[in-house]
């Protein structure tokens, strides 16, 4: 078998262990080297992080009550400067989960955002939670995903959340009529847009990402039957195209390479969630010859898309060489062709 170095123009990695990004070093050490986490190299790392670069300059423009900007405004008003994006990105970011901002932040979201009778987190507070009928798939994805991230996976709250994936959570690639009832019907022009005729990629990938970061021996037969069909779904569109013709791409934003995505994905995010649940499926490679296609000479790749100007911090430049891309590239081929 090849190896997987022989598909990059040059090798990334010592550029990636730089010490001006501590995230990124962090994870180059235990997923791309393969460090255990205990060693002191990675320990060191994992500690820069909360005092150096990106988490702290998110986390000092916190509020006392652990939100960013205004209470009520979590999601919409204020996108991408609200709480629920500043999770998203202290996750990516690998903030470390026990410390006190981020857990007041945990718990301001699932007090404001969490639909209480459901487990679903909604875009819209009700003053006792999170509104029922104004909840969103792939932001209860992103929520899950996040909290698990920072340690809530055994927190009743979270367990609900995941339930509500496993009952609810769609497959449909071009119905004749849709569902009528609750949550199918939020809204009609929401309700079409996450539950409609094709089921709304983005929440199908959101919600995979968040059953995937649940340890295997955690996962029950629901958690493993949505897992299955999530991944099959995506493969019968091979990544990014149309499924009911292949030659197809079915958003040309899905080839173009992003970090944060926030609600949004690309072919690159979805072969990281493939890759780690070990999928090596030949439906799989139009995806995998893209991502080699778009290195440079250096072995590194362009940030493509950003929500810089609209965030709370800018991370990266865009047409710049983007180590988070990078290190999210070079782990899909290490997974791929190992």
């Amino acid at each position: 078998m090849t190896n997987w170095k022989s598909y990059l123009n040059s090798d990334p990695t010592d550029w990636l262990l730089e010490v001006n990004n501590p995230s990124v070093r962090y994870f180059t050490l235990i997923d791309i080297l393969g460090q255990n986490e205990n060693s002191s190299e990675v320990t060191e790392a994992k500690e820069k992080i909360m005092m150096e670069g990106m988490v702290p300059k998110i986390l000092n423009k916190q509020k006392e009550e652990g939100y960013w900007e205004t209470a009520e405004n979590f999601y919409i008003k204020t996108k991408y400067k609200g709480t629920v994006w500043q999770i998203i990105v202290l996750a990516e970011l690998g903030a470390d989960g026990a410390d006190k901002k981020i857990r007041r932040s945990c718990e301001f979201i699932l007090k404001n955002s969490q639909d209480k009778s459901s487990g679903a987190f909604s875009y819209y507070g009700n003053g006792n939670g999170g509104d029922h009928n104004k909840i969103l798939p792939c932001l209860t994805g992103n929520m899950l995903w996040s909290l698990i991230k920072f340690g809530y996976l055994k927190d009743s709250r979270i367990q609900q959340g995941i339930n509500w994936i496993v009952n609810y959570q769609r497959f449909d690639d071009g119905l004749e009529s849709v569902p009528d009832e609750w949550p199918y019907n939020v809204g009609s022009k929401k309700g079409e847009a996450c539950w409609g005729k094709h089921t709304c990629y983005m929440c199908v990938v959101k919600n995979l990402k968040a059953l995937v970061e649940i340890p295997p021996i955690k996962r029950t037969e629901g958690i493993r039957s949505v897992i299955s069909k999530a991944v099959e779904y995506i493969l019968v569109h091979h990544i990014y195209k149309q499924s009911h013709n292949l030659n197809a791409v079915a958003k040309n934003e899905w080839t173009q390479f992003g970090f944060p995505l926030m609600w949004k994905t690309d072919a690159l995010e979805i072969l990281e969630i493939l890759t780690r649940l070990g999928f090596k499926d030949y439906r799989m490679q139009g995806a995998v010859d893209l991502v080699i296609a778009k290195q440079n000479e250096n072995g590194r790749w362009i940030l493509e898309k950003t929500f810089n100007g609209r965030m709370q911090a800018n991370i990266e430049q865009k047409g710049k060489e983007s180590k988070w891309l990078t290190l999210k590239a070079v782990k899909v081929l290490k997974e791929f062709y190992n």
